[in-house]
């Protein structure tokens, strides 16, 4: 059984909104910058076996999927997730490959790190077509989409609901695209990130924050924030989430999907370490409050998109 402390998370701190954060056993971290893009085929794994690390990066006031935890230390679903990864590339290329994680301010920064090759890894990235042709998807991970969270009885989300509403979206985003196709009228508020938006609408600068759901309702648990409401009941756009790496990295690929087919298929067998992974942050009890019986349908459904399998028989701790 994997150890929960086999990938030691450690923080250095240097300002509230710069802090550099690690997966493994580095506490400083590199520019961005002076990363060389990874071009050639398999250039991740190729660099990472001479400099011993793969970076991932992702925002780090996005929970469920990455926050920062009382002890200054990055934690989450994505989190979780690198902490598979990081073993099963410790299985490819050895115990001297390690996964570091490093913060960065939204989801556009992200995609631009990981498609020009200045990091390999990020997780929690929604699919989007036109992003297939800059970067390539792993398994997908779950299921997000993009709806309105706002003052309880305010707005009920339909697109007359919104027109002349001072409305938080995330510059460069998904929402920021729907919001003028939804409600031209309505009057876009440009932010570096969601959880900017959202301290937006507890000040009651903008009317509400169109986002990732996911996200949102996680952002209002973490900040136990009461009156809010996400709507529409259904999302305006639904999409699958998933971990991404730079084109043409096909052996790195490989070792992401096959530790999240693990962290699936041990959640499904009901392996106490793989629910402790999972059910935190988007079981029943979680920060998501999914049902179980959705979570392991949709677990169920990604295996089967790749091959048959057989479970062995759940645990007594199996999630029902």
């Amino acid at each position: 059984m994997d150890s929960p402390a086999a990938l030691v998370l450690a923080a250095s701190v240097r300002t509230r909104r710069s802090r550099a954060l690690a997966l493994g056993l580095l506490a400083c971290l590199w520019p961005l910058a002076a990363l060389t893009p990874a071009r050639a085929a398999d250039a991740v794994l190729e660099q990472a076996a001479k400099s011993g690390e793969v970076l991932m990066v992702g925002p780090a006031d996005s929970p469920p999927l990455v926050t920062i935890g009382p002890k200054g230390e990055p934690e989450g679903y994505a989190i979780e997730l690198g902490r598979r990864i990081d073993r099963q590339l410790k299985a490819e290329l050895g115990n001297n490959v390690r996964i570091r994680f490093a913060p960065v301010d939204n989801a556009a920064v992200t995609l631009g790190a990981v498609s020009s090759g200045k990091a390999g890894l990020a997780c929690g990235v929604p699919f989007r077509w036109e992003h297939e042709q800059l970067v390539d998807f792993s398994l997908p991970i779950g299921l997000s989409g993009l709806r309105l969270l706002t003052r309880s009885g305010s707005l009920d989300g339909s697109p007359a609901s919104l027109a002349g509403q001072p409305i938080a979206v995330v510059e460069g985003s998904l929402g920021a695209g729907l919001l003028a196709s939804l409600q031209p009228n309505a009057k876009a508020v440009s932010v570096p990130s969601l959880a900017q938006a959202v301290t937006a609408l507890e000040q009651k600068r903008v009317t509400g924050v169109l986002g990732d759901a996911n996200v949102l309702a996680g952002l209002q648990h973490q900040r136990r924030l009461s009156g809010l409401a996400l709507v529409p009941e259904q999302p305006y756009v639904s999409y699958g989430v998933g971990c991404i790496v730079p084109e043409n990295n096909s052996r790195l690929l490989n070792v992401v999907n096959l530790a999240i087919a693990g962290l699936i298929q041990g959640y499904l067998e009901g392996r106490p370490e793989a629910v402790a992974s999972v059910a935190p942050w988007v079981g029943p009890t979680g920060v998501l409050v999914v049902p179980a019986e959705r979570v392991r349908a949709f677990f169920e459904s990604v295996l089967l998109s790749r091959e048959g399998f057989q479970l062995a028989a759940p645990s007594p701790e199996a999630p029902r």
